[in-house]
């Protein structure tokens, strides 16, 4: 059996990554970014360039989605020569970050204009372990929607998890950057003390493995920040503050206090007013040691 002709929006720094595997995988992958200039280094690599979204609906079977927002999500979908003018009998994946609430809505608007369905399948891991196929991703939806993304989702992630309906996805990626926000202020406050302390912090993670302390910030990203192997970004800190900003905003409509979680939103913000959101999110150990950069 033929893999489903693949549609992707989004080219930025994962959806690049994530087209590679496809691509790699055998998947015939049709593509669209915002910025064009994006597009060469996965057209180098076998995908087909389209003029619009509906150009890449029209010529897939599944759309995948990997943009900024929310917002960027509605536009590419519902604006003109949006993915909405040509999903007949298509399956839309998103694997942008995006609010759970708005991402029921838009499956709903996009089921009753076109019959298609909605998969939200946020994705973890970073741009190496989506190009490794190790991705986490955490899909809400129907059960035959998700059973008909699960080669693809399977092709891109090693752990994929049928979290519930539409807009679960989004509300366990919200709970999952909740914990990588306030986890990179730690790591980076847990660096900081320990260099002021004079310890060998090259020496730290292997000293605490397998303890409570122990865990991936742990083992790679304070690793990462003690060298500070900043360059080229895995991820941006401006969209690590997009996405405490949207935690914040949630835990105020359902009532529900997050004193840490908001301190860490407080420091990225801090981070990014001073000029630092291109700058990889891991980056936030310059607050603590201006010698980061």
């Amino acid at each position: 059996m033929s893999n489903p002709r693949i549609g992707f929006i989004g080219i930025g720094i994962m959806g690049t990554a994530m087209v590679g595997r496809l691509l790699h995988r055998g998947f015939p992958v049709t593509v669209w970014n915002r910025e064009p200039e994006a597009l060469p280094a996965v057209v180098s690599e076998g995908a087909v360039a389209a003029a619009s979204p509906a150009a890449v609906a029209e010529a897939s079977d599944i759309v995948l989605l990997c943009v900024l927002d929310t917002k960027a999500v509605r536009e590419v979908v519902f604006g003109p020569q949006g993915v909405a003018g040509a999903a007949t009998g298509r399956l839309l994946v998103d694997h942008s970050t995006a609010e759970p609430d708005a991402t029921r809505e838009m499956a709903a608007e996009l089921l009753q204009r076109s019959g298609a369905g909605w998969v939200d399948a946020p994705v973890s891991g970073g741009p190496q372990a989506a190009r490794d196929g190790l991705l986490t991703i955490m899909a809400g939806g129907e059960g035959a929607d998700i059973a008909r993304a699960e080669p693809v989702m399977r092709a891109l992630g090693a752990h994929v998890t049928h979290i519930g309906p539409v807009g679960a996805g989004q509300a366990a990626k919200m709970i999952n950057q909740a914990i990588v926000g306030t986890g990179y202020v730690l790591m980076a406050e847990a660096l900081a003390l320990a260099e002021a302390s004079g310890l060998d912090a090259a020496a730290l993670p292997a000293c605490l493995a397998g303890g409570h302390a122990d865990g991936s910030l742990l083992q790679r990203i304070f690793p990462q920040m003690q060298r500070r192997a900043f360059d080229p970004p895995s991820g941006y800190a401006r969209q690590l503050l997009k996405d405490l900003e949207a935690v914040h905003a949630a835990a105020g409509r359902l009532g529900t206090e997050l004193p840490v979680v908001d301190a860490a939103r407080q420091r990225y913000r801090r981070y990014v007013e001073d000029g630092n959101g291109m700058r990889d999110s891991a980056s936030i150990l310059r607050l603590y040691r201006p010698d980061a950069g």
